[in-house]
């Protein structure tokens, strides 16, 4: 599988690309089929065509490439820039992979500052992160079981949680709602996507709540997060950061008869200490709270250590489930792998910027962080096509893309079109995007852009409406009917 981005082979693919002049000068129009054998063919409608039909507020802009040639066969508006959402995250994958390499591996360790005698700790434990942003309550389980087997069964000192190994933030984007799970806090040492699983169930007149670290094996209560329930109408969700802890209430009347959500965590290197301590308590290892440290101690010793997956795998899974906080730590990792001296988010993305503009061609691009979340970044649909070809030259990210569903006319899955498409997407409210690559009958592969956004109406929407403002789920339709349509055309036109 062509899924280890070597630099030097990157750079000789984008080099083979980059001296193709037709890369940045798309056609005027969209070209129209061939008729075959002599035939009359049925005609599909121009792209442009197809844009007025889907009644789409805001812009659309769109550029296609062949990936043998690296030739602009079609574009739209190819220059505008708009968001690129979470088709953000193929680039991110394209950095982390060209820096790190594919089979780089995330490092949690549990290190011992002090002497240790008869398995009695005289010091402070530590537990290290190593920006693992797969790690959950199943690993840690595993690091508390390797402890124990080493031979500790007492500490002295302290317990410490360390989770500087990479800039760290309360949130990715602040301008989102407090309460939604995917845009939690980033740092060097997390666990279960920063998340925390909040259940409800009614008891009677009351609620029964819970708070909990929770995997398929372990259900761990956690005290750093506190949930009370509230009669109000609403909001639904309130958050305040108090006294250390994350204190989050919710109205009595939106909760139901009984359900659950992920909830962010705001300080994930407590939230993982607290879990470890709950889980080594349970093996028999008292640890106190948890405490911050800021740097590590010289000397500490490895009692043990755990592995994430390789990066290949665990970018495959981010670009499959869209996760934004593996997103947020692999082009952390990245950046500081570069020595670039990023302290936040901003920056590191900043970096991934000026990377692409030498690596894939993406001269005017620019990212706020590395998932997409934040609506401030902007890509041109040239400069995601041409990322594409250029990826495709050295071995690129095709691989790790799934494959996209294209649908009919009339809104049904084609699971048998005679064409392929593996693809990123990308949603914000009024604004979506799709990158990746077509291969067409006759096995031709073309790699695309599609974006699409209202930005307009988006700006008009309060911190609160960007959870689900109205008008946005049949805005996003409209666009995936669009993204299908043009896919459709495109497997016609460009068939071999």
């Amino acid at each position: 599988m062509r899924d280890i981005l070597d630099r030097r082979s990157f750079l000789a693919g984008l080099a083979s690309v980059a001296a193709t002049p037709a890369l940045a000068v798309p056609p005027a129009a969209s070209l129209r089929p061939l008729a075959r054998g002599g035939g009359t063919a049925a005609t599909p409608p121009a792209a442009e065509e197809l844009i007025a039909a889907a009644r789409l507020d805001g812009k659309v802009a769109l550029a296609l490439a062949d990936l043998g040639t690296g030739r602009v066969l079609e574009g739209v508006r190819p220059g505008d820039a708009l968001p690129p959402a979470s088709t953000a995250k193929a680039i991110t994958a394209l950095y982390a992979l060209d820096v790190l390499g594919a089979a780089h591996r995330f490092e949690t360790r549990v290190l011992a500052a002090g002497e240790i005698r008869d398995g009695v700790l005289k010091g402070d434990l530590i537990l290290a992160g190593g920006g693992d942003p797969v790690l959950d309550t199943d690993g840690l389980a595993e690091l508390v079981d390797a402890v124990r087997a080493a031979g500790l069964r007492e500490v002295t000192g302290r317990f410490r949680v360390w989770g500087r190994a990479l800039p760290g933030a309360r949130a990715i984007d602040a301008a989102q709602p407090s309460y939604v799970g995917y845009n939690p806090a980033v740092s060097g040492l997390n666990l279960n996507f920063n998340r925390v699983h909040f259940g409800w169930e009614r008891a009677g007149d009351d609620y029964e709540v819970t708070l909990q670290a929770r995997t398929a094996r372990y259900r761990p209560d956690v005290a750093i997060a506190q949930m009370r329930v509230e009669d109000r109408r609403g909001p639904v969700y309130t958050y305040e950061d108090r006294a250390g802890r994350d204190h989050w209430t919710v109205a009595r009347g939106a909760l139901g008869p009984a359900g659950a959500r992920w909830l962010p965590v705001r300080r994930p290197a407590l939230y993982a200490g607290e879990v470890f301590q709950r889980l080594a308590e349970v093996a028999g290892l008292r640890l106190s709270a948890p405490e911050e440290a800021d740097a590590l101690p010289a000397g500490a010793t490895i009692l043990a250590r755990r592995e994430s997956p390789p990066l290949s795998e665990i970018l495959r899974e981010m670009l499959e489930y869209s996760t934004n906080l593996t997103a947020e730590v692999t082009g952390l990792a990245a950046t500081a792998a570069r020595g670039a001296g990023a302290s936040t988010l901003t920056d590191s993305a900043a970096e991934m910027a000026r990377w692409s503009a030498g690596a894939l061609g993406m001269e005017t691009c620019r990212f706020v962080d590395h998932s997409g979340l934040g609506d401030a970044s902007r890509v041109t649909a040239a400069e995601m096509a041409r990322a594409m070809v250029a990826a495709e030259g050295a071995g690129g990210v095709r691989a790790l893309l799934d494959e996209h569903d294209v649908r009919d006319a009339r809104g049904t899955p084609m699971r048998d079109a005679p064409f392929e498409v593996r693809a990123k997407t990308g949603t914000l409210h009024f604004v979506s995007a799709l990158t990746g690559y077509l291969t067409v009958p006759g096995g031709r592969t073309l790699g695309f852009a599609i974006l699409t956004g209202d930005l307009a109406h988006r700006a008009t929407l309060t911190r609160t409406q960007l959870d689900r403002p109205p008008g946005a789920r049949a805005w996003a339709g409209r666009s995936r009917k669009l993204q299908s349509a043009l896919l459709r055309r495109w497997a016609e036109v460009y068939a071999d």
